[in-house]
Formats: C-alpha cells, sequence, structure tokens
C-alpha cells in the first residue's frame, strides 16, 4: 500500500499497487442468530471479502510465486489447474497482474457461474465429466495433467498436492484468526477439499494453542471422513453429490489429518439449507461450503454442548461467495427439482430401517458356520442374503443366487465352511446416510447395505426394502 499525504492536517490519499494486495485480512464476523442457543462465541471468518470471491484467492498467488521461485513458471509461461471454481478465479487475478495465460479444468457438476468467471478473467475453461474415476482420462484431473505435457512454457500447479496450498494458510489465514481473535480461540471448523485451508491454519494455530480444536466437516460421498475415523480409503464411500467445492474421491496430501481432532458430516439439502439460513438470518450472501461449515458446526456443537462455555470462541471458515450459486442453492427451481424445499425431510438410512422394522438383531452367520448352516437361516427367515459377521466385523456376504451357484458347481459342498464360499461384505453406512447414497451403493453392492445401529450392531436394508420405504412414504 502506497501511503501520501499533503501535509499532516489533511486527507491520507491510500492505494494498492495491484489487485493482489487486497488478498487477506478478510473480517471476522459474529453469528448472532444461527448459534443464540449456544453459550459460546461463534465467528464466521467470511473470505467472499478477497477481490476473487474465495478463500482460493489466497493460494492462487502463492503457488504462482513458489513455482517462479523454483523456475517452473517462466515469462509468458502458461498456468494449468484442475479447479471446481474458485482456485481457477484466484489464478486468474494473479496471472493478469503477472502476465500469464490459464488453462482450466473444471467438471460439469459445478455451477455455470464459475466457468463464466474463469472466462471473464481471461482463462480457456474445459468441462470435464464429474462421474468417472480421478485415473480416468476424462476426469479433470487426468486431462489437466494432459494439457500441462502438451502446452510448451507451462507448469500444472496442482493444488491438491502442491505444498505452497497449505503453507498459504499457514502464512495468512493462521495468523489472521489468531490475532483477530486475540488468541482467544478455542476451536476451529472448516470443510475441506485440497485440505490446504484446514490444515495449513490448523498448524499455525496449533502451534500457538496445541488445545485448539480443530474439526473438518465433510459431506456425504467423500472419503474424508471415514478416512479420518479409520485410515482406511473406501471406494464405497464415493458416490455423486451436489455440494461444490468440498470432500474428495481422492486424498489429497495437503490434507493432514494429523492437525484434525474430529470431523462430521452434513447432507447435501442441510448444506443448501444452511446455505439459505445464512443470507437471510445473518446477511451472509455465502456459497454451498460455506453452509456445509455451518450445518457441520451446528451438528458438532449439539453434540458436545454439555463441554461448552461463555469462554469458548468458535471461528468458522466461510470459503466463497453466493453469486456463484444463483443457478443453484439460490434457485428455487432447482431447489425443489432436488427436494431441497420439500416439506418432508429427506429420506435417510435410519427413516428406512424405522419404516421396515428391522431395528431387531440382524440374522448372520459366522465364517466357521457351513454353508447349509446359511442356507436353514435363510429359508428359516424367508430372506435372501446373510451377512457374514466374525466378531462385530462385515467380513462378507451369503446371497440367494451366490448360494445357488455353489450348489450347482459342486452340489457336495454344504458341508464347506462359509469362509471358503462367501462372497465380498455388505457395504456398512451410518444411521443419517442419506437416498443418494443409499441408492448408489445399492447399485454396486450384492443386494444389501448394513447400517450400523446406536447399540454397535447392524440392520440391513435390501433393494426391496428400499423401494417399499419409498412407495410408503409416498401415500
Amino acid at each position: 500500500m502506497i501511503r501520501y499525504r499533503l501535509n499532516s492536517n489533511e486527507i491520507q490519499f491510500m492505494w494498492h499497487n495491484s489487485i493482489l494486495d487486497t488478498v487477506g485480512n478478510t473480517p471476522l464476523v459474529r453469528l448472532n442468530t444461527l448459534f443464540s442457543d449456544f453459550p459460546c462465541t461463534v465467528l464466521a471468518k467470511v473470505e467472499f471479502f478477497n477481490p476473487g470471491g474465495s478463500v482460493k484467492d489466497r493460494i492462487g498467488i502463492a503457488m504462482i510465486e513458489a513455482a517462479e521461485r523454483d523456475g517452473r513458471l517462466k515469462p509468458g509461461g502458461t498456468i494449468v489447474e484442475g479447479t471446481s471454481g474458485n482456485t481457477g478465479a484466484g489464478l486468474a487475478l494473479a496471472a493478469i497482474t503477472k502476465g500469464y495465460k490459464c488453462i482450466f479444468t473444471t467438471t460439469d457438476k459445478q455451477s455455470p457461474e464459475k466457468a463464466d468467471v474463469l472466462r471473464a478473467l481471461g482463462a480457456e475453461v474445459l468441462i470435464c465429466p464429474t462421474n468417472v474415476a480421478p485415473d480416468d482420462p476424462r476426469s479433470y484431473y487426468s486431462v489437466s495433467r494432459r494439457l500441462a505435457e502438451e502446452t510448451p512454457n507451462s507448469v500444472y500447479l496442482n493444488q491438491y498436492d502442491n505444498p505452497a496450498n497449505a503453507e498459504a494458510h499457514y502464512k495468512t489465514s493462521g495468523p489472521e484468526i489468531w490475532d483477530q481473535t486475540e488468541g482467544k480461540i478455542t476451536h476451529y471448523i472448516a470443510s475441506a477439499g485440497t485440505g490446504g485451508t484446514i490444515s495449513g491454519t490448523a498448524k499455525y494455530l496449533k502451534e500457538k494453542k496445541p488445545d485448539v480444536q480443530v474439526i473438518g466437516v465433510d459431506t456425504f460421498g467423500s472419503v474424508y471422513h471415514k478416512y479420518f475415523y479409520t485410515r482406511e480409503f473406501d471406494h464405497a464411500e464415493i458416490y455423486p453429490y451436489l455440494t461444490e467445492g468440498a470432500g474428495e474421491d481422492i486424498l489429497a496430501k495437503n490434507m493432514d489429518f494429523d492437525l484434525v481432532d474430529h470431523y462430521v458430516r452434513s447432507t447435501d439439502k442441510e448444506n443448501m439449507i444452511m446455505t439459505r439460513k445464512l443470507a437471510r438470518q445473518e446477511g451472509l450472501f455465502v456459497g454451498q461450503t460455506s453452509g456445509l461449515a455451518v450445518a457441520g458446526a451446528r451438528k458438532w456443537l449439539n453434540d458436545h454442548a454439555s463441554s461448552l462455555s461463555a469462554e469458548d470462541v468458535v471461528v468458522i471458515l466461510l470459503p466463497d461467495t453466493g453469486f456463484r450459486y444463483l443457478s443453484k442453492t439460490y434457485n428455487d427451481t432447482w431447489m425443489r427439482s432436488h427436494g431441497f424445499l420439500d416439506e418432508k425431510s429427506e429420506l435417510c438410512a435410519q427413516d428406512v430401517v424405522s419404516f421396515i422394522h428391522h431395528e431387531n438383531e440382524i440374522v448372520s452367520v459366522s465364517p466357521e458356520d457351513t454353508l447349509q448352516t446359511a442356507i436353514d437361516r435363510m429359508v428359516a427367515q424367508g430372506i435372501s442374503q446373510l451377512p457374514v459377521i466374525d466378531h462385530g466385523s462385515v467380513i462378507g456376504s451369503m446371497t440367494e443366487s451366490g448360494v445357488l451357484n455353489k450348489l450347482i458347481e459342486n452340489p457336495n459342498s454344504r458341508e464347506k465352511a462359509v469362509s471358503e464360499l462367501m462372497g465380498p461384505p455388505f457395504p456398512v453406512v451410518e444411521m443419517d446416510t442419506p437416498i443418494a447414497g443409499l441408492t448408489s451403493l445399492m447399485k454396486e453392492a450384492p443386494g444389501a447395505v448394513l447400517v450400523k445401529t446406536k447399540s454397535g450392531g447392524y440392520s440391513i436394508i435390501t433393494k426391496s426394502d428400499l423401494i417399499e420405504a419409498l412407495a410408503g412414504r409416498q401415500k
């Protein structure tokens, strides 16, 4: 910032050398309505005050300057990146100022406003399909890498694994929150995609105050929540979801789970409704990931309400502006088309279990049981599949078609152990898994999914159960 005074008693003229000087130092705003039922102070770090409208402006500058320092980005070069939209805007602003070209890949899941913003900033934008595997040549990850290889004098910045991403938040977001709360922060809550925002900020805050609680918020359909608790990358957790800019179907290197103390999940419907509430009840016109973060924060705080006090200071990071979701979250037609404005709540696994009365102990077999035992139980109960459970863990499955195939192959297999004949285990989901997750898993699962109960056991949902619950709900 350059300052000029006519004299000591007159007006001070102030200006910035470029738009990049306005990135950061975003305000903390108290949430007065949505958290009025909690004793603690809840503050929002409002990142749409950045010039590009999101928290990603911070890493746009950082990743470009890191590439300049190590010689990967040369004068007149081209920046290639896969983005859900916000990182692209941050990179484009920095590229304009520094004289670079930009090529971005994004997915058909993202709002059209995001692609329009990138094109308005002079970038070339390629739209790739969402529902393909990360290593599929059509994915926006793969296409961006290929374009970087094919484009002369270009660099693929790779925000997912680029250490400059997390470092930017360690140097800016963390110190800002610490200073703005005068070191009184006790809880930091944020969603995660690349992991840079939550990890870099958490690293700084925990260095200053080790007992700061860091809570990550994930969306159903992402692998992060389960990976945090089990350190297992479960492909069964991955299915399409609508919330943009958060969650992943990969493990980004910038996501440091060791810096996170807790993780919570929120559904698409909860995220969209909370996004609208932030606008209407707090005057914060923000995007979908802000709704995700706040919905998750309310869940976590509610579960830990007994341990909260007036001395606690909670900071929730709100990543971006609502102007990028005018055709979606803030459009009534779009919201209704996805059932988000229906008076009926979104169906989840617990609703299905209650509807079909499967709260009782699940019928199962152990790996030591014989195939004949499995057949007898299926016939006696009139069911077509059984989970194989060993000391409380689901390790396999027995299905009607699988049993039939075994008997056709070998009529004498009745006395063989289930462990020799079982198929893959049924997917296991939480009680609050939304209907979209159940239907997606049913496409791949061997006829059923298991639902964890509060008692630590399991309930089972079959395709016919799901049809029955959906049909009954619509009567």
